[in-house]
């Protein structure tokens, strides 16, 4: 890869991010929602496939184990590690309930679900965040492009000003991290 490549996918990736401060009110109301969660002992539930299901688990992490700071473990869990749960529930029901029919089990009204999904049409994410709603949980979306169908159903979506699959998952992980700082700093 020759250096003029490399610093024009730099370049790109500033580009978004200087974009994203655009969305700063999103992302704020984004993390009061998940401070208070936290705050009234609801949980985080996270889901993605591919490369979001990376950043659910990434995200996950930094809530159950730490972010920066010290602090008790915060109940987070990423739908997207239980193989056995996966491959059962995708044998029996199908791929498009692998999230749905852990949210149904886990999920509480008062949690909040954040469906990961670059394209905001992922036929698993969208049925998990039709399950989310049924059973009152704050539903959250990280998406990308347009929003797709994701941008008008959740409470609350974060679109990012891509059509680049990777440049939407790296602000995706940033706004997961500007997430995880605020509710170190609103924990005790």
């Amino acid at each position: 890869m020759e250096e003029n490549h490399i610093v024009s996918i730099i370049d790109a990736h500033m580009r978004v991010a200087e974009n994203l401060k655009s969305l700063s009110p999103q992302l704020a109301a984004i993390c009061r929602v998940c401070g208070d969660a936290i705050s009234r002992g609801n949980k985080i539930l996270l889901a993605g496939n591919g490369g979001s299901a990376a950043d659910a688990q990434h995200i996950a992490a930094e809530f159950t184990g730490r972010f920066v700071k010290e602090r008790h473990a915060l109940a987070a869990i990423a739908l997207t590690t239980d193989t056995s749960a996966l491959t059962a529930i995708a044998n029996d029901y199908g791929f498009r309930e692998v999230f749905a029919r852990q949210l149904a089990a886990l999920g509480n009204r008062g949690d909040v679900f954040i469906a990961i999904s670059t394209s905001g049409n992922s036929p698993s994410i969208v049925r998990a965040q039709q399950v989310a709603k049924e059973k009152q949980i704050i539903t959250i979306g990280f998406l990308g492009n347009n929003g797709g169908a994701l941008a008008q159903t959740v409470d609350h979506a974060l679109i990012v000003p891509s059509h680049v699959t990777a440049r939407i998952q790296e602000m995706h992980i940033l706004a997961g991290h500007i997430l995880c700082e605020y509710v170190d700093n609103v924990t005790i």
